[in-house]
C-alpha cells in the first residue's frame, strides 16, 4: 500500500479546516463512541473473569488500579501535548513539524513510561505494603504486577499512536485500534487464565499476559498506520536538537494535562472516605453510581477527545471563529443529550438498582443517587469539554486550575457541608451545586477567550 500525503489524506476524510462544524465533530465523534463502547465492555469481562478466581484475586488487581492509573495518567496527558502540538502544526500546513513532533512523542512516552515501571517494578513490596495490601496477597500483586510493568511500554501505541491520529483528524482507525485491542484481550482471558488444550492455566499472570499481547498488537497495529500507510513519523531518528525541541512542546501541555487526569482519582477517593461515613450500604451505593457515570458520559468523553484537534488545527490556522463555533455547538448538544440521559435514568432508577443489589437499603441509596447527582451530567460534561478546549488552545495551566477549582474549591467542599446539614442527600446535592457553580466558571472563562467576532474575522482576546 503506498503512502498517502497528510492533507490529500483529511480531504478523503474529514477536513477540520473547511468541513462544516457541527457535521465534522459528528463525523469524528461517532467512530470514537464506538470504540470506547467496545473497551468499556471488554474492561468489564477482564474484571468478570478475574473475579471467578476468587476473592483474593479480585482484592489483588484492585489494589493495582492506583499504579496502573499512575502511568496511565503520564501516557494519556501527554497524548493531550501530543495532539494539541501536531494539530496546532497541521493547522499551520506545518507538516514537517507535525511528524516530528510526533516521532518525538513515540521516544519520549517510551522513555517515562519505562522508567516508571523500572521503579515500580523494583518498590513492589514496600509500594503495595503501603497502599495497604496484606502480605499474603503480594504473590498475587507480584504475578499481575511484573508482567504488567514489561507490557507498559506498549501503551504508547494505543495512547501515543492514537492522539497523532485524531489530531490529524482521523478518529474511525483509533476506535477500530482500541475496539480490536479489547477484543483480543476479551478473548485470551479466560484461556490464559483457566487454560485451554496446551495453554496451562495461569490465574491472575494470565490476564496480565492477555493484557501486553493486547497492547502489543495495538502498538503493531498503530505503527503499521502511522509509517507504512500514512507516513506520520519518521523510521530514522531525529535530529537532537529537534527532538529535545518537539519534547518541551509536549511536556509543556503534556505534564499538567496529567497532574489534572491524577487529581480526578484523588478527589474520589476523599468523596469515598466521606459516603463511607454513612456506613457500607451508601459506599455500595455510590460504587454503583460512580460505575453509572462513567456509562452515563460516554458521549461527554468521546467529544473530549475529539473537540480537541479540531479546536487546536483551527488555532493554528488562525481560524478563531470556527473555535468558538465548535465550543458552543458541543456545549449544547451535551447538555441536551445529558438531560435525555437523565430522564431515562430516572425513570430506570428502580430497575438499576435491582440488577446491582437485593439489598433494600443499598437499592434506595442508588436510586437516591441516580435521582440527584446525573441531573448535574450536563454541567459536568461543560467542564470536561472547556477543560480538553483549553489545553487545545495550547492553555494547560488553565485547564489544570480549573480541575483544582472544580474539584477542592466547589465538588468536595459543597459535598461535605451538605453532608454535615442534610446527609446523604444533602452530599449528593452539594456535588450537584459544586457542578453547577464550576460549569458557569468554566464556560464564563472560555468565551472570555474571544471579542465579540464580525463576519470573516479571527479577532481574539489571548
Amino acid at each position: 500500500m503506498t503512502k498517502t500525503d497528510l492533507s490529500q489524506r483529511n480531504s478523503k476524510q474529514v477536513n477540520l479546516l473547511e468541513d462544516p462544524v457541527a457535521n465534522t465533530l459528528k463525523r469524528m465523534t461517532i467512530p470514537m463512541i464506538y470504540g470506547m463502547v467496545m473497551l468499556m465492555t471488554f474492561n468489564l469481562v477482564d474484571t468478570f473473569f478475574v473475579s471467578l478466581l476468587g476473592t483474593q484475586s479480585l482484592a489483588a488487581i484492585s489494589f493495582t488500579f492506583p499504579v496502573t492509573f499512575t502511568v496511565l495518567s503520564f501516557t494519556i496527558g501527554l497524548g493531550i501535548g501530543t495532539s494539541a502540538v501536531i494539530a496546532k502544526c497541521i493547522g499551520k500546513k506545518d507538516t514537517k513539524s507535525a511528524k516530528n513532533v510526533a516521532t518525538a512523542a513515540m521516544y519520549l512516552t517510551a522513555i517515562i513510561v519505562a522508567c516508571l515501571s523500572l521503579v515500580g517494578y523494583f518498590i513492589t513490596d514496600p509500594l503495595f505494603t503501603l497502599l495497604g495490601a496484606q502480605p499474603s496477597l503480594l504473590p498475587l500483586i507480584h504475578q499481575y504486577m511484573d508482567i504488567w510493568y514489561i507490557g507498559s511500554v506498549c501503551l504508547i501505541g494505543p495512547m501515543i499512536g492514537n492522539a497523532v491520529l485524531r489530531a490529524s483528524g482521523d478518529t474511525k482507525t483509533p476506535s477500530i485500534i482500541m475496539g480490536s485491542a479489547g477484543l483480543i484481550n476479551a478473548v485470551l482471558d479466560p484461556i490464559f487464565i483457566f487454560g485451554f488444550g496446551p495453554v496451562p492455566a495461569m490465574g491472575i499472570q494470565g490476564a496480565a499476559i492477555a493484557t501486553l499481547i493486547s497492547w502489543l498488537f495495538g502498538l503493531c497495529f498503530v505503527l503499521y498506520i502511522l509509517t507504512k500507510k500514512y507516513d506520520l513519523i519518521h523510521t530514522s531518528m531525529l535530529p537532537l536538537k529537534e527532538l529535545l525541541s518537539a519534547c518541551r512542546d509536549i511536556l509543556k501541555i503534556g505534564l499538567p494535562a496529567a497532574g489534572a487526569n491524577m487529581l480526578t482519582p484523588l478527589a474520589a477517593a476523599i468523596m469515598t472516605t466521606i459516603v463511607a461515613t454513612y456506613g457500607e450500604s451508601a459506599v455500595a451505593a455510590f460504587g454503583v453510581g460512580s460505575r453509572l457515570e462513567s456509562i452515563a458520559c460516554l458521549i461527554v468523553l468521546a467529544l473530549s477527545m475529539t473537540l480537541p484537534p479540531f479546536i487546536s488545527q483551527n488555532f493554528g490556522a488562525g481560524q478563531l471563529h470556527r473555535v468558538e463555533q465548535a465550543y458552543k455547538v458541543a456545549i449544547k448538544f451535551i447538555l441536551v443529550w445529558q438531560i435525555l440521559i437523565y430522564f431515562l435514568l430516572a425513570v430506570c432508577a428502580h430497575w438499576i438498582a435491582s440488577v446491582f443489589t437485593k439489598e433494600a437499603e443499598v437499592a434506595d441509596l442508588i436510586k437516591l443517587y441516580i435521582w440527584i447527582l446525573p441531573l448535574g451530567y450536563g454541567l459536568q460534561g461543560i467542564i470536561i469539554l472547556t477543560n480538553s478546549s483549553f489545553n487545545a488552545l495550547h492553555k494547560p495551566m488553565i485547564a489544570l486550575a480549573l480541575s483544582f477549582v472544580r474539584l477542592f474549591v466547589c465538588y468536595l467542599p459543597l459535598a461535605y457541608l451538605g453532608s454535615l446539614f442534610y446527609g446523604l442527600a444533602g452530599l449528593f446535592a452539594g456535588a450537584l451545586l459544586g457542578n453547577v457553580f464550576m460549569a458557569m466558571i468554566s464556560y464564563r472563562l472560555f468565551t472570555k477567550q474571544f471579542i465579540p467576532l464580525e463576519p470573516g474575522t479571527t479577532e481574539q482576546v489571548l
